[in-house]
């Protein structure tokens, strides 16, 4: 199968953070973001970045190197000097799936890269359209069996975690669901409403609005508990289905780079997260903040490689290089 395109990313132009006078003479750091195109991952680097820079004093870069699924510059982060000059942020599906579905791996994220800090959290969910007599999950089950013609599903690309949680779904409720890749969520949620597709799985942030307005209904959420931005929504594991499928960013080094600066570099995101102004400006598009220790990105992305690794084998999913 062709490469399709893995991640929906996020727009933006690359923004340069200074510390300002002699603070940003002190060193230069690049944070890539491997995607183009949105709001939330690019947001969330820009915040970082503008209140980084002071604390690390250097001047702070944040350049958006896209293609090849984000390859393009997890390579060149993978490839780079070990001396703080450049610092990867990506999402964690990118880091732990990309390496299960590439036929000939690109890297080993445990071995090329050094973890620095998790940043921030983001959900996905199961939407159905107005057309669908269901008020809850279980109702929308029953509807799926009743309607065998009719199970057809958009995700918002190939080989991520919306595609892998229909799989999963697919085996644990026993129906024959038929899986319709889309470029990014805004299809998808138009083709409900049209009526094209039965349901849709994408991100919480993105189907709220219409969820809202009652274009489309939201009727679970992949995350470990309710997500604070739709608390009477039910997760998928108050509804039966064992699994947890929420997606993150997290801040890696390439390997080899000083834990010294590890340390300084994860203590300074973490500090920029925790400032009130911006989790504000973050949870308004849909981002939790989080801000952690390496310690806890390396065993976020363990839970998350043993979770997903058997689900994507059995479907026998691969994309080629």
């Amino acid at each position: 199968m062709d490469r399709r395109k893995f991640m929906a990313g996020c727009l933006g132009l690359p923004l340069l953070t200074q510390a300002g006078g002699a603070q940003a003479q002190a060193g230069l750091t690049k944070i890539i973001f491997p995607f183009a195109a949105g709001a939330g991952g690019d947001t969330l680097c820009r915040l970082i970045a503008q209140e980084m820079a002071p604390l690390l004093q250097r001047t702070v870069v944040v350049e958006n190197r896209t293609g090849g699924d984000g390859l393009i510059g997890i390579k060149a982060v993978k490839g780079a000097s070990p001396d703080g000059s450049m610092v990867l942020v990506t999402t964690g599906p990118t880091m732990y799936l990309l390496p299960m579905v590439e036929a000939t791996p690109s890297f080993d994220t445990a071995k090329d890269f050094m973890p620095v800090s998790l940043l921030a959290r983001f959900e996905f969910a199961l939407v159905v359209g107005p057309g669908i007599d269901a008020v809850d999950f279980e109702a929308f089950v029953t509807w799926l069996k009743s309607h065998p013609d009719k199970t057809s599903f958009g995700v918002p690309s190939n080989g991520t975690i919306p595609h892998f949680t229909g799989s999963k779904l697919e085996k644990d409720l026993g129906i024959p669901l038929t899986r319709v890749p889309y470029r990014g969520s805004a299809p998808i949620l138009n083709d409900l409403v049209g009526g094209h597709i039965s349901f849709g799985i994408t991100t919480l942030a993105d189907a709220l609005p219409q969820h809202r307005a009652k274009g489309v209904k939201i009727i679970a959420v992949a995350s470990a508990e309710r997500s604070p931005f739709a608390p009477d929504v039910p997760t998928l594991k108050e509804s039966g289905i064992d699994l947890v499928a929420d997606a993150w960013y997290g801040m890696w080094l390439p390997a080899g780079s000083p834990p010294e600066f590890a340390s300084k570099l994860g203590a300074a995101a973490s500090a920029a997260l925790a400032k009130p102004e911006v989790k504000e400006k973050l949870t308004a598009i849909g981002l939790i903040p989080i801000g952690s220790n390496a310690d806890a990105l390396s065993k976020e992305l363990a839970a998350n490689t043993a979770l997903w690794q058997p689900i994507v084998k059995a479907t026998g999913y691969k994309i080629t290089n």
